[in-house]
């Protein structure tokens, strides 16, 4: 069976395609990774069912500048596609999301390998975003290329979402060419977003995503028998969705992807989450009655695979679940098992280089703040500017992939005075994160261990700062499903809490979006990380050392 989700954890908006293989199919999946380096993270399967982090695709900065974007602008929604024995990534670069107008250029770079090296890129619009590259196989040797995105428009009294643009793609020329045309506006679940287009049975498939990526989320499909329309709505629509459904299992299911295997097979690849926190008035029974409310989804959006079945006329439907609601287990495809090695829970840092778990903001990994190779052993972190900063942040960290689980490391960090820290934090972004950090007291100079929080901007102290003695210094956090905690030690004592239980909610999508007179003052599209940060506001780059980095599912 495959157990849903497959990619747990902030993994949101996946593109999946699948590559022929003399000894059996290889599968990939591309998911977003906004304001986080490297961009596009891709994940490799054999059978469906078994994933592991393969690599990434945009790792340099000639290839994306994240510098100054602001929380959850950066990469959004790629594309991966595999044709004519190349790899074909889409991605779109938004630079800013506040407001009526979306700065947003796309982007496609592509590759001989899933490995690399991955070409520089080659700029294609900024009308939307959302693209996706679509390489029609028409029977008649054509073979066109095509590209859809999301159209935005910033026109008062018209709604954003502006409908699906059309145009091919001239390979030869590295260029988009040709008449733009507006094929599809959507239903009035609204919101029309994330296209990709299929051909099966001399039908055009127009997927997409509407109803907005929380709650109301949803898979749209449309056909069409020319690939520029017009196109026909999916009777019954939507193909997917959780909305008005039980707030239990998956839910903000949408922005999916289909891929069909050797044996003819189909499955669905969609975004969803899974939220915690029940409050409203039908709790006990968890009636979608009883509204959304206090639902939040600290891991962020994850994916997950549905089967997919097509009827005699040739639409397609969800195997499973209670019609349009995605399940938990879905039945595997025929395929022979191909289960990955464990991976192990605690880096010793005794590689020179990262792993693809750990992630940076904004930046790539540079030997200027961060280093496996000058102390052996260790990843050292030189002190840059505060969390709060959309530049230069010295913060190494993973995903957090489980509701409950703990991480730990040890600090080697002697700071001269209060402005310099460095520790461990569970970071969200910019305005929503607690910080457990060794420092000095700014009133009496001593080197202590504190915990700080910043909530929605609001920046305070939980509980007093510990004093501390000479040495390293243990440092943890510990999830539980809707709360989490912050514990220290030193030299083999036990463990000891610092500060109160946190709720974390204010690590969670729908905590860190906001809207003002109906326009977004900020998103929350990503999910909760958990990382080793060092911060020099003097300007003197002090270093902290760090031994280990553990992170253990529980």
């Amino acid at each position: 069976m495959i157990a849903n989700p497959i990619l747990p954890g902030f993994h949101p908006d996946p593109s999946i395609c699948r590559v022929p293989g003399a000894d059996g199919d290889d599968y990939y999946i591309a998911t977003s990774t906004f304001e986080w380096w490297p961009g596009v993270r891709i994940h490799h399967s054999r059978d469906l069912v078994n994933w592991r982090h393969h690599s990434y695709a945009v790792t340099r900065t000639s290839q994306l500048d994240l510098t100054g974007h602001p929380d959850s602008a950066g990469v959004w929604a790629p594309c991966l596609s595999y044709a004519a024995g190349r790899f074909w990534l889409i991605y779109s670069d938004v630079r800013s999301i506040l407001g009526a107008f979306k700065d947003v250029h796309n982007y496609l770079v592509t590759a001989p390998s899933i490995d690399g090296p991955w070409s520089e890129p080659i700029y294609l619009n900024s009308s939307g975003f959302d693209p996706s590259l679509f390489h029609d196989d028409d029977g008649r040797g054509t073979g066109k290329t095509w590209l859809v995105n999301q159209q935005w428009t910033h026109a008062p009294g018209k709604h954003h979402f502006n409908g699906i643009l059309l145009q091919q793609y001239d390979a030869e020329a590295r260029r988009l060419t040709g008449p733009v045309k507006n094929i599809y506006a959507g239903t009035p679940l609204g919101v029309v977003e994330g296209p990709h287009l299929y051909r099966r049975n001399g039908w055009y498939y127009l997927l997409t995503a509407e109803g907005g990526t929380f709650y109301e989320h949803a898979v749209t499909l449309a056909r069409s028998r020319a690939i520029d329309g017009p196109y026909e709505t999916l009777p019954g629509n939507p193909l997917l969705t959780s909305w008005g459904k039980r707030t239990d299992g998956l839910q903000r299911a949408g922005h999916a992807s289909l891929v069909e295997t050797a044996g003819g097979e189909w499955f669905m690849a969609h975004l969803c989450g899974r939220p915690l926190e029940w409050t409203g008035p039908n709790a006990a029974a968890n009636d979608p009655a009883a509204g959304y409310a206090g639902l939040h989804c600290p891991l962020g959006r994850e994916t997950a695979l549905q089967r997919i079945r097509w009827r005699e006329d040739d639409w397609p439907e969800v195997v499973g679940g209670h019609g349009q609601q995605p399940s938990l287990q879905v039945e595997a495809p025929r395929l022979p098992p191909h289960p990955f090695p464990a991976e192990p829970a605690r880096d010793d840092f005794d590689a020179t280089s990262f792993s693809g778990h750990l992630n940076a903001l904004r930046r790539p990994f540079d030997e200027s703040w961060v280093s496996l190779t000058e102390r052996p052993g260790h990843l050292r972190l030189k002190g840059r500017e505060s969390l709060m900063s959309s530049f230069d942040q010295s913060l190494v960290a993973r995903r957090q992939q489980h509701f409950h689980c703990r991480a730990e490391t040890r600090v080697d960090f002697e700071p001269e005075h209060y402005q310099q820290m460095a520790g461990l934090v569970a970071y969200y972004n910019t305005r929503n994160h607690a910080y457990l950090h060794v420092t000095r007291d700014p009133d009496s100079g001593e080197r202590v261990v504190a915990l700080h929080v910043n909530r929605d901007g609001a920046y305070s102290a939980n509980g007093a700062a510990v004093a501390l003695a000479a040495g390293p210094v243990d440092l943890a956090v510990e999830f539980s499903h809707d709360s989490y905690r912050f514990f220290h030690r030193q030299g083999g004592q036990a463990w000891q809490p610092l500060g109160e239980p946190l709720d974390t909610a204010m690590l969670s999508d729908e905590f860190a979006t906001r809207f003002i007179n109906g326009f977004a003052n900020s998103f929350g599209f990503t999910g909760n990380f958990i990382g080793l940060a060092c911060q020099d506001l003097s300007g003197t780059r002090r270093h902290a050392d760090f031994d280990h980095f553990t992170y253990l599912a529980k």
